[in-house]
């Protein structure tokens, strides 16, 4: 509190000081500058021809990941980890370098415990890499591109996932709030990226994934799109669509229920399970998606 309190007052002299000797120079104290208005490039027409408004962006174009924007996911503060491995906030997992956000899945030098007040703690030697724009930006209904490419690996065992989840549990635990995957690449099918939109449909006609989403090498930069409306979520790949589905929830969700709420978007590098399990011996260390950028338009 005594620090709080000190700082306020610091500020509140700085200031001060500043609005004097403008006064005294006979020249009007300069407001502070507002903040830059995100750019996403050039401008992107919908469907009825009138032009997508930008609301997040990042290049990646600095030294460090911009707190303003992101905030990394760690196993600790209770993001759950499938796999085995540790989400930590590291250099070595996630980086911004060379215009690129970099996350990765790696094999420490020894095991440690890793904090988790889901599963609690346990002994691992795997790290991984993964940030959130909760607390930071959510949105409903939109424009989402990201150009990222995935790890370089054509056995089993990596996770990469460009995705959205709901702000709030509004309709109840997963899957009834929804998921959208815009894409998930899984090195055990590496000539594919998979979307999948998940949530409690009326009826199961399959639009919500498509499996044969084709990608002659996901580990070069591709684009990523997702467009979402109150009627439709559509995803395409380098301008090819790849999922066009009507949303139709199950009763008691009307309209473009659960997706009628604000999603966060998350990007994400993990060890696999399931058909696409770490296996220590053939998975190849370490593992890294890069993102070059986010663009985001309402």
């Amino acid at each position: 509190m005594k620090r709080t309190a000190a700082l306020v007052l610091a500020t509140v002299l700085v200031t001060s000081l500043s609005t004097m000797q403008a006064a005294e120079a006979g020249k009007p104290a300069k407001p502070d500058p507002a903040p830059k208005a995100p750019s996403c490039g050039a401008k992107v027409a919908k469907d009825t021809g009138k032009p997508w408004t930008c609301t997040f962006a990042d290049e990646f174009d600095g030294s460090s990941l911009d707190s303003r924007r992101w905030v990394p996911q760690t196993t600790a503060s209770g993001a759950p980890s499938l796999a085995g491995d540790c989400w930590v906030d590291s250099p070595n997992n996630v980086a911004v370098a060379n215009g690129t956000l970099r996350l990765t899945s790696r094999r420490e030098a020894a095991p440690f415990t890793c904090p988790s007040p889901l599963f609690g703690a346990y002994t691992t030697q795997y790290t991984s890499g993964s940030v959130t724009t909760r607390g930071t930006f959510d949105q409903t209904y939109g424009r989402w591109e990201i150009r990222a490419k995935f790890p370089n690996a054509t056995v089993t065992g990596s996770h990469s996932a460009l995705w959205l989840y709901p702000k709030y549990a509004t309709y109840g635990a997963w899957p009834r709030s929804g998921e959208i995957d815009i894409a998930e690449f899984y090195t055990t099918y590496p000539d594919r990226v998979i979307p999948f939109i998940h949530y409690e449909e009326a009826v199961d006609d399959g639009s919500y994934t498509n499996t044969r989403c084709m990608v002659a090498d996901p580990s070069r930069f591709h684009t990523y799109t997702l467009v979402w409306t109150t009627r439709k979520i559509t995803i395409s790949i380098d301008g090819a669509t790849c999922v066009d589905h009507t949303i139709d929830a199950a009763d008691p969700l009307t309209g473009a229920a659960p997706f009628d709420q604000p999603f966060v978007t998350y990007l994400t590098q993990s060890l696999g399970v399931g058909q696409n399990a770490f296996n220590a011996s053939v998975t190849p260390l370490p593992l890294t998606t890069e993102v070059d950028w986010v663009h985001v338009w309402s």
